[in-house]
């Protein structure tokens, strides 16, 4: 048996390149500082700007408010609830729930195709038989596997991209795994978002009483029953089992 003959060193080069603009971004972002203004204090201090632009300039904003999400997913930088939030705020429960599930979805596609471009076989050559049998193990269920992870917050969004990559699973399951997973929390977020912006508008205090308002406490509501979703499938495998 002889083995593969190793790519020439020029298309080596040229497949680890999406990865080097990735881990660019990433090092840019979390140098530049900007995502400490990431959060939810600021975006209640700049609320009244941002809506003021989105009113006047609606389709621009719309698409950087995409963009941008869309540049934090690739970046494998923390920040996609709060955005998901911003949108909520800015474009309301619908129009920013499915921007923030877009965004979600196109970043996810782009990290994962990087990384099954530059590592996919890099891994299944160097780790020989045990990586073997964890890409046929994911690959055999791959879109229930994932379609779980996506449900469940037990890892990392970006985290979810690189291991699906390196596992080499079919893009169809994993677009579908991620629309199907992550539009529960795009829209839980995005109608949390909501509900602030009207505590924002009416310039309320941000305290424990908000959690009896309808509009605050539903999502967050359904934002436990998600947290709680990775105990009740250990229950129900454990009594598969």
């Amino acid at each position: 048996m002889t083995d593969e003959a190793p790519p020439p060193p020029r298309n080596r080069w040229l497949r680890l390149a999406p990865i080097g603009v990735i881990a660019v971004l990433f090092v840019a972002l979390i140098a530049s500082g900007q995502l400490r203004r990431l959060s939810l204090h600021d975006l209640a201090r700049h609320r009244e700007a941002l809506v003021q632009i989105v009113a006047a300039h609606p389709l621009a904003s719309f698409a950087a408010y995409f963009g941008l999400y869309v540049l934090l997913i690739v970046a494998c930088v923390p920040g996609p609830s709060v955005m998901s939030i911003a949108g909520g705020v800015l474009f309301g429960t619908l129009a920013g729930g499915a921007a923030a599930l877009a965004a979600m979805t196109l970043g996810g596609v782009i990290v994962f195709l990087a990384c099954r471009t530059a590592f996919g076989d890099w891994a299944t050559h160097r780790g020989g038989a045990s990586i073997a049998r964890i890409e046929a193990g994911f690959s055999r269920d791959a879109f229930a596997y994932l379609l779980a992870l996506r449900l469940m917050p037990v890892a990392p969004f970006f985290m979810v991209n690189l291991a699906a990559g390196l596992a080499r699973v079919r893009l169809s399951s994993f677009v579908l795994a991620t629309v199907i997973g992550a539009a529960p929390s795009a829209f839980i977020f995005a109608g949390l978002g909501a509900g602030l912006d009207g505590v924002i508008r009416r310039h309320e205090r941000l305290d424990a009483s908000l959690i009896t308002r309808p509009d605050i406490a539903l999502p967050l509501i359904a934002l436990a029953v998600l947290a709680l979703a990775p105990v009740a499938w250990r229950l129900w495998r454990s009594r598969r089992s």
